[in-house]
């Protein structure tokens, strides 16, 4: 009976006090939140998991769970902290950057800039040729991320007011999928973060009152001169926030807030 008791003792003193953590969501948060995993693992040898998903599916998992940290690109529903206070918890809030959200088509669109009323129409259905918005004769395809991602929800809400997006838009799984259908599609056009921004495609020039069209760049999100900025965040289960605070403290130091701005995004100052 000794030695199963020291035995006992041994496993227990190899058990690792450190408890990885584990973060889920947001397809835009996703490439920030992978390099900062990796610098805090180089810097304290504790390792963090990141899966992606979308913010609803981040979210989910934050109310069954099976996840410490949501990743988000909007905020957290009504609802869904009512969900969280049923199951007797809170989620804690943390803003962890700014994104300007991108407008993409393919590079051959000799299109370059469109106004807030005329995405609307592209992507409610209404527009459906380019040469109603100054382009050539062709077919908008246009691309949306699916129903459970924060940016969809975001962009329904910041540039369609609301309004249901067209019937049979081509909803893609990630945010990855879109560059690349948009690159590879001459009558298409999509929304991305501004980290998602690469050279196969090329961002459109946005004006809100139809009059100063801005183009999507960290020079033009820190000024708030481009008109679709918003916060990227973390939201935290409270009775794990002790347990996840040395990551969350890592991401808004002087180190994480660069890893931010090298990734592609907005630094909190």
């Amino acid at each position: 009976m000794k030695k199963l008791v020291i035995s006992a003792l041994m496993v227990c003193a190899l058990v690792p006090s450190f408890q990885a953590q584990k973060l889920k969501g947001s397809d835009t948060v996703l490439p920030l939140a992978q390099k900062e995993a990796e610098a805090f693992l180089k810097k304290t040898h504790k390792s963090v998991s990141v899966v992606g998903g979308g913010s609803g599916v981040g979210i989910a998992a934050l109310l069954d769970g099976t996840t410490d940290v949501a990743m988000a690109s909007r905020k957290m529903k009504f609802d869904e902290k009512v969900k969280m206070q049923e199951a007797g918890s809170t989620a804690v809030e943390k803003v962890i950057a700014y994104d300007a959200l991108a407008v993409i088509v393919n590079p051959s669109n000799p299109v370059s800039k469109l106004t807030r009323a005329q995405l609307e129409g592209i992507f409610t259905g209404k527009i459906k040729n380019w040469k109603e918005v100054g382009g050539p004769d062709m077919k908008i395809i246009p691309y949306s991320r699916e129903s459970s991602s924060g940016t969809y929800e975001f962009f329904k809400e910041h540039i369609l007011k609301n309004k249901n997006y067209a019937n049979g838009i081509m909803s893609m799984p990630a945010t990855g999928a879109i560059v690349q259908s948009v690159s590879q599609t001459k009558g298409a056009i999509g929304y991305v973060g501004l980290a998602y921004l690469e050279k196969d495609v090329k961002a459109l020039h946005v004006s809100f009152d139809g009059k100063n069209f801005v183009e999507p760049s960290m020079a033009t999100a820190k000024n708030k001169t481009y008109p679709i900025i918003r916060p990227l965040f973390f939201y935290i289960n409270k009775k794990k926030e002790a347990a996840c605070k040395p990551f969350v403290d890592f991401v808004l130091s002087a180190q994480g807030q660069d890893i931010v701005e090298k990734v592609g995004y907005v630094p909190l100052n």
